[in-house]
């Protein structure tokens, strides 16, 4: 067995690696997804001694108890030098749509018998969703399928309601996959941002038709444009590791979604060029509540800047894939 000093170098080196990975990609800014406290406790060391190269947002994944034990006192936004923030909360609502996990309105046309599951009960998100009220941080729900994504918007509306007082809360739905037509508008409405990954649109392709059908999948899958028209914000990102970390292959998909076999999966949601660009730069840094810092270059915000062998915003679509990044600058090094 591990000493916890050899443990605790192995956490470290872990970290180094991760960052030296995420830089040799152009990722200057992580938003990780939900981590206990223990692991908030590292990265504060590790940024406290000037050590975190990367710029992290964290979301803690703990028990409610533990939440409402500590999560006010170890929130912290802007530490190091604006290399660590921990103000949001992480909870998961339903499964994956590969194994159909997703939680969905009607059964699934590959498997009638089954409308996926609900992982965390709703009376435990609601519970979560008034420790962030409380606590002042955002909440981030992994939501999939169409039912998990209404339960997890109506938790949030009734959250919003009862405390009119509040706003700008920027709560997040991760991944919205799949969305019932009458629930897409609400993103918009309710200022819930959709935290999605355009990757997975071409990566799930294969199997999006099989588990829901046609008319589900063309009314509610992957649906950026019909979200964007309506005034939501769409963040993007890569889900690493269930994806690799690299933002050119996720920009691609987000613009062509086109999936390894050449089929194109509903062409007419597929972003602009400037579109996919914002949405991985400056609307993932409005979706942390960092716009005023990141996500654009202009005076008075970190210089964390990715250049890259070649414009995306003007070369053929077949040319993305070969773009590469030839510095990486954080805080202007």
């Amino acid at each position: 067995a591990k000493t916890p000093a050899e443990r605790m170098a192995d956490a470290r080196r872990q970290i180094e690696l991760a960052t030296e990975e995420a830089f040799s990609k152009g990722v200057t800014s992580f938003q990780d997804a939900g981590v206990n406290f223990d692991t908030v406790a590292l990265y504060k060391q590790v940024a406290g001694e000037g050590q975190l190269g990367i710029r992290l947002w964290v979301m803690v994944r703990d028990t409610n108890e533990h939440l409402r034990e500590r999560l006010a006192a170890e929130k912290v936004v802007g530490m190091a030098d604006h290399h660590l923030t921990v103000a949001a909360i992480k909870v998961t609502a339903d499964g994956a749509l590969g194994s159909r996990g997703a939680w969905m309105l009607e059964p699934y046309t590959d498997s009638p018998g089954s409308t996926g599951l609900n992982t965390t009960p709703m009376a435990n998100i609601e519970e979560a969703a008034a420790i962030a009220m409380d606590t002042g941080t955002q909440i981030g729900i992994h939501a999939i399928g169409d039912r998990a994504n209404r339960e997890v918007l109506n938790v949030y509306e009734a959250a919003f309601k009862a405390h009119p007082d509040q706003s700008d809360l920027r709560w997040r739905i991760e991944h919205a996959q799949h969305l019932s037509a009458s629930d897409i508008p609400r993103f918009g409405q309710l200022g819930v941002i959709a935290s999605m990954q355009g990757i997975h649109c071409t990566s799930d392709a294969p199997y999006v038709l099989a588990r829901l059908g046609p008319a589900r999948a063309e009314e509610g899958a992957y649906v950026w444009q019909k979200l964007m028209k309506s005034g939501a914000i769409i963040s993007n990102g890569t889900d690493t590791p269930v994806e690799r970390i690299d933002p050119i292959a996720n920009y691609y998909a987000t613009v062509t979604r086109k999936a390894k076999d050449g089929s194109v999966f509903y062409g007419d949601q597929k972003m602009s060029r400037e579109e996919a660009l914002k949405s991985y730069t400056w609307n993932a840094a409005y979706a942390a509540k960092e716009e005023t810092l990141k996500g654009s270059l202009a005076i008075g915000k970190l210089a964390d800047i990715a250049v890259l062998s070649q414009n995306i915003l003007t070369v053929p679509d077949e040319a993305l894939p070969e773009t590469k990044v030839t510095r990486t600058i954080v805080g202007g090094k």
